[in-house]
């Protein structure tokens, strides 16, 4: 008798995929393309990038169906995928513009584990911890700029500096949390946007 493959959980959709189903990998497809899709516009703000994140998960997910580990849920892993998917794109992209940084320094495919929710909180309170260890100024401005949004002029005008000095101050955060985190700008801008 077929699955029914609508009606099955992510446990036995799972099973089917190892077992190289092609129509549970089709069902997979069908039931998480939307929501993961919608996760990645939000953050990428282009559709044809959202686009080609999904298709990489989904492939990836193919990939690795042999071996597959899926801790919580489809719903997780994919989402989680999606997110280092984004991460690792924007920091390839960030480092092809800064001859200064090494590529060796990012991984250059897809993270895969089912840890990567709790490394992510994990590296967010060590970003926390280093933010709020920065000298008073410093951190307010770079709290302004990261947290709030303001443009360099906005925080120079509510705090009664320069520019320059708006941007000496941001430019050094960066380097503290840098040096502090061992890893690189564009994976602290991604966290501070949690």
């Amino acid at each position: 008798m077929k699955p029914s493959y609508d009606s099955s959980s992510d446990a036995e959709l799972i099973a089917l995929l190892r077992d190289e189903d092609h129509n549970a990998f089709t069902e997979i497809y069908r039931r998480f393309w939307d929501k993961i899709f919608v996760l990645a516009f939000h953050r990428l703000k282009d559709q044809a990038e959202a686009e080609e994140i999904v298709q990489e998960v989904f492939l990836s997910l193919w990939k690795r169906r042999e071996t597959l580990q899926v801790q919580y849920s489809l719903n997780t892993y994919l989402s989680t995928a999606v997110k280092y998917q984004i991460i690792n794109r924007q920091s390839r992209n960030y480092l092809k513009t800064q001859s200064d940084l090494s590529l060796a320094s990012l991984p250059e495919q897809g993270i895969d584990s089912t840890q990567l929710w709790f490394s992510e909180r994990e590296l967010k309170r060590q970003l926390d911890y280093h933010v709020e260890q920065l000298p008073e100024k410093c951190r307010l401005v770079f709290k302004l700029s990261r947290e709030l949004y303001l443009s360099n002029a906005e925080i120079a005008q509510q705090m009664g500096v320069t520019e320059k000095a708006v941007e000496a101050h941001i430019t050094r955060a960066l380097k503290v949390l840098k040096g502090k985190l061992h890893f690189g700008i564009p994976l602290i801008s991604y966290l501070l946007s949690k």
